[in-house]
């Protein structure tokens, strides 16, 4: 079973070291490492190079200037000379074990997909309770219907062939169609929740904001989730302004505002928790002040992104 890890990367090099190092202390080492290099202008091409100099495995570099992610990641695969892909993302480091977890289910001539599993990394309190906010715990996920991020998840070249691959037309969101695409056709992903990469947050509110507002029109152009962002709208543009114009002749209603606040962050809360186990109580305070406007943040951003998603999906008769 020949494993080839492919990545893209566009002037990462000040986070390609963590990657590649983590890459080096790998328990089961790649058979190969194909990276596409969307045109950094930053040195990232030299140090992929002096990493490739002194490397145990074959380190290819592929120049390919103003391709997106999604075409980077097709380009590498296309030239991988493994049977098993084994995708992560520039921006993570990767536990010692990670690649012999993610492949290890594919001894399996039947399994065709495996999921693997992601965590923050963070640095400072913001992107501690920016962690906790958004993103699952391993006891949060439901195997079958968990869709693996590119950071962290393994299939067999043939299959990647199926599905035509990575929509290269989506500049977001991409790696979700593909998870869907792939699910359609291969139902029963298998699920690998040790094989771990670690990413680091957004360090700031504005790059989170950019962020989702990216992701969610990245939603509208692909169509995904249309009853999601229904809720969401619903939410904000309906329900909670009714109940705050209401509750003035029936002040109990106002208890609805509260509650739904409270439901909307009680797993954040819990996550965080976990996360800052051991802190001193005004850094836990620091971080739980940040956890409602990260929330309310991602959510208006979502609903200024989706819509721009929509227009262009519209415009471009994208069935």
């Amino acid at each position: 079973m020949r494993v080839s890890v492919i990545c893209t990367v566009k002037n990462e090099v000040s986070s390609l070291p963590r990657l590649l190092d983590s890459l080096l202390a790998q328990t089961r080492p790649p058979d190969e490492v194909v990276v596409t290099d969307g045109g950094s202008t930053d040195g990232t091409v030299a140090l992929l190079e002096g990493y490739a100099a002194h490397a145990p495995w074959p380190l290819r570099i592929l120049p390919a200037p103003g391709s997106n992610i999604a075409q980077g990641r097709n380009e590498a695969i296309a030239a991988a000379s493994g049977d098993i892909i084994a995708s992560t993302d520039a921006g993570v480091w990767l536990e010692a074990q990670w690649l012999a977890e993610l492949v290890a289910p594919l001894t399996d001539p039947a399994v065709q997909v495996v999921s693997g599993f992601f965590v923050p990394d963070p640095q400072t309190v913001f992107e501690t309770a920016l962690g906790a906010t958004t993103l699952p715990t391993v006891e949060d996920v439901r195997p079958d219907r968990f869709i693996p991020s590119s950071r962290s998840v393994a299939f067999r070249k043939t299959a990647w062939a199926a599905v035509g691959g990575y929509p290269e037309w989506l500049d977001y969101c991409e790696d979700v169609i593909f998870d869907l695409a792939l699910r359609e056709q291969y139902p029963d992903f298998a699920w690998a929740p040790a094989a771990l990469a670690h990413f680091r947050p957004r360090p700031h509110l504005r790059g989170f904001a950019r962020q989702y507002y990216l992701y969610a029109r990245g939603d509208g152009k692909a169509g995904l989730w249309p009853r999601r962002h229904a809720v969401r709208y619903l939410t904000y543009g309906i329900a909670a302004p009714l109940l705050a114009a209401l509750g003035w002749r029936w002040p109990a209603l106002w208890l609805g505002l509260p509650l739904g606040l409270a439901a909307m962050l009680f797993a954040p809360f819990k996550r965080l928790r976990r996360l800052t186990d051991g802190w001193p109580w005004r850094r836990r305070l620091r971080a739980a002040t940040w956890v409602p406007l990260i929330r309310l943040t991602g959510d208006l951003a979502k609903m200024v992104g989706y819509p721009v998603g929509v227009w262009w999906r519209a415009r471009k008769r994208v069935k």
